[in-house]
């Protein structure tokens, strides 16, 4: 898979998801190893690529491809052979890494026993880099400390930048900050240190305002991290449902591009039905504890509807425009971040962009409410007479 959809793919949810996992779960499809849950320690030992996803994940072990992990406390003590992708609020990178290393969180640090062969990408409000890297370092964040031998170029985008004692750039040393600085000859000669005045400090008073008062987001971050707080989500739920009921998903998107004017009826009454539910089991009076559940059932109903949605009507144009009908989950996950990243751009267009999402999300319950509808009714076949011969109208 390419790097981009892979950056995108594990910028994902940072433990929305993985709340209704009571225990950890675990799927394999082809190479690729998923787990989830509430909690999840792990031990990993797989030879193609692994994807956990937790509110609290901690790995260790070995993978042999690449390793994603997601969650709101991330620790990574696991070795990738390949490429490691990690996000969350927190987290930790202790393993080493055998090609390139990918991180985004709100407090990010790579502690010495963390090796990159390759090129290190991460982003943070708290970045400490105390893990050597092999290739390149870039690092975007509000306070960045660097204490670590870096052999290839380093361009650093701060507010603060400090330099610990093991602190070495062999390459060229590139940094934005609000104001030049004196950097240490031990960490990068004279001719090899460039400065690049940095004068985004509305971008900057954002990231102070997130970490002094994190309730409440202001615009930028909240608009920033919403999207990939979001897109993390749908993706890591995308994934699931292709680990676990690959032909279901399938046979509803397919309903979805053979009627779609049937599906989106159909989606207004089983949206209807869940909606209605909520003031009938309220008026049963023994059903008040239950009007909750309903809440919850619309609640996760609406969700899993966007997704498949967005998922079904991308997979569409996919196809017209000379896609495989069948292509890899990779492939999948790419058209559904695309179809994601699309409609989120929508929203900044007045009217359309609700319209384009409820839609969307009126397709995607509208196909669930038609397997539903199968599931109850049954499938009929052939109306065969007495000699086993179809009867003819």
């Amino acid at each position: 898979m390419p790097i981009l959809p892979k950056i995108i793919a594990v910028l994902i949810c940072c433990g929305v998801a993985q709340a209704s996992f009571a225990d950890t779960v675990s799927a394999q499809n082809g190479d690729d190893t998923f787990f989830a849950g509430a909690q999840v320690n792990q031990a990993v030992n797989t030879s193609g690529d692994t994807f956990i996803s937790a509110r609290s994940a901690k790995v260790s072990g070995a993978s042999q491809g690449d390793l994603h992990v997601s969650g709101f406390d991330v620790s990574v003590s696991a070795d990738a052979n390949e490429d490691l992708y990690a996000a969350g609020a927190s987290v930790v990178i202790r393993g080493s890494v055998g090609e390139d290393l990918t991180a985004a969180a709100f407090s990010l640090r790579t502690e010495s026993t963390s090796r990159t062969q390759g090129n290190a990408r991460l982003m943070a409000n708290s970045v400490t880099v105390e893990g050597p890297v092999g290739g390149a370092l870039s690092v975007m964040g509000r306070d960045v400390i660097l204490n670590a031998e870096i052999n290839g170029d380093v361009r650093v985008l701060a507010q603060t930048l400090s330099f610990g004692p093991d602190a070495v750039v062999n390459g060229t040393l590139t940094y934005s900050t609000e104001e030049k600085m004196s950097v240490p000859t031990r960490v990068a000669a004279a001719n090899r240190v460039e400065f690049e005045k940095f004068s985004g400090g509305r971008v900057w008073e954002e990231w102070q305002n997130v970490g002094e008062d994190m309730p409440v987001f202001p615009t930028f971050a909240s608009m920033f991290f919403g999207f990939l707080i979001s897109l993390f989500f749908f993706l890591v739920l995308g994934a699931i449902m292709l680990a676990f009921m690959p032909k279901r998903l399938r046979r509803m998107r397919r309903s979805i591009a053979e009627a779609p004017g049937q599906t989106l009826i159909l989606g207004v009454i089983g949206l209807s039905m869940l909606i209605g539910m909520v003031p009938i089991t309220a008026m049963t009076i023994v059903g008040l504890p239950f009007v909750l559940i309903v809440i919850l059932a619309i609640v996760v109903a609406w969700t899993l509807g966007y997704a498949l949605g967005a998922y079904s009507v991308a997979m569409r144009v996919w196809t017209g425009l000379g896609g495989a009908d069948d292509p890899s989950n990779g492939i999948r996950l790419m058209v559904l971040a695309a179809a994601i990243t699309c409609v989120a751009l929508l929203n900044f267009i007045p009217f359309v962009g609700w319209v384009v999402n409820y839609a969307l999300v009126l397709l995607g319950i509208g196909a669930m409410t038609r397997a539903v509808f199968q599931s109850l009714i049954g499938s009929p076949d052939v109306v065969l007479d007495v000699d086993m011969k179809p009867i003819e109208d």
